[in-house]
């Protein structure tokens, strides 16, 4: 060998890249072109298997590696390392730090651990298993976002304070907070329909047929409202969404003879009706038994073509 095929060979080894694998040799390979020989080499390479073959001034040069060598494979555009006996990639560092890491995806500044894959496993190693989010400051968010096509839907856990919570969203825009949860533990559902409405506070004098509506709403989760003015006073109690409801009315009434009230769905259709007797027109206002004063229903509510919220209003004695 010659001083200046030894160091063509020498460079080949420094630099080491293999072009591929194979049991025979390419029909034209380029000069200094490496090739890792495979397990039952013929033509050139015969008796050659696990050695490099190196392509230098017209014929073939043959390595046999030593454990500790490293290489690049241009077919997979791996590193791999020899082991005294195959070509492995390196292993990790015990204890590896890095400052973003993406697995088959793209990670960047904000999001620096990126996976792509059809699941991600995290399991225990002998007993239990916590994954553990964690904020800065009550006013910070630690939260798990669902989204379809990049576009939040849902979100759970702690956005903007302390309180557990669970919103949704059709848009990605607008949420809507479905379940909260406080440090001390008390439930609320913001979101979920319910509703207590009253009538304007006071006393009224009603000598015959009457519609009137109501004047509080103590309660209104879920998008309930009061509405339209209705003639005998108060307003109608408008629904923020169809489907069923389940509705109670209570009456507290001094009447001197027996009495109807109907609880009416847009002013014409009756979802209660109750009836009370007299009380005697000398007695004070008393609220009577539960079985004439109060009366339970299940109503349903399907809002107008135009979406224009069902109502109720209250149709009194007659």
């Amino acid at each position: 060998m010659t001083h200046n095929e030894a160091l063509q060979r020498l460079d080949a080894i420094v630099h080491l890249a293999i072009a591929g694998e194979g049991n025979a040799p390419p029909t034209s390979p380029d000069d200094g072109i490496c090739y890792l020989v495979s397990a039952a080499p013929t033509g050139e390479w015969a008796g050659q298997a696990g050695t490099i073959a190196i392509f230098q001034d017209g014929h073939w040069q043959f390595v046999a590696p030593v454990a500790g060598w490293s290489a690049w494979f241009a077919t997979d555009g791996s590193l791999r390392i020899f082991d005294g006996s195959d070509w492995v990639s390196p292993p990790l560092p015990a204890n590896l730090e890095t400052s973003m890491l993406g697995i088959n995806a793209t990670a960047d500044a904000i999001n620096r651990l990126a996976i792509s894959a059809d699941a991600t496993l995290f399991n225990n190693a002998g007993s239990g298993h916590q994954l553990k989010i964690n904020k800065a400051s009550p006013g910070d968010t630690a939260s798990l976002l669902y989204q379809t096509g990049w576009s939040g839907r849902t979100e759970m856990g702690l956005s903007g304070s302390d309180s557990f919570a669970i919103k949704t969203s059709a848009d990605g825009a607008s949420w809507h907070e479905a379940l909260r949860i406080t440090p001390e533990g008390a439930v609320t559902m913001p979101s979920r329909p319910l509703a207590r409405a009253a009538a304007p506070s006071g006393s009224v004098l009603i000598a015959g047929p009457a519609n009137r509506g109501f004047g509080t709403l103590h309660v209104g989760e879920g998008g309930f409202a009061l509405g339209a003015a209705v003639t005998g006073g108060g307003n109608r109690l408008t629904f923020p969404a169809s489907g069923y409801y389940a509705l109670s009315l209570t009456v507290t009434a001094s009447a001197a003879g027996n009495y109807t009230v109907l609880l009416e769905k847009n002013g014409s259709e009756n979802c209660v009706v109750l009836r009370g007797i007299a009380t005697g027109a000398a007695r004070s206002p008393i609220r009577q038994p539960p079985s004439a004063i109060s009366q339970p229903a299940i109503m349903p509510v399907s809002p107008s073509p135009a979406r224009r919220p069902s109502s109720l209003a209250m149709a009194q004695p007659r």
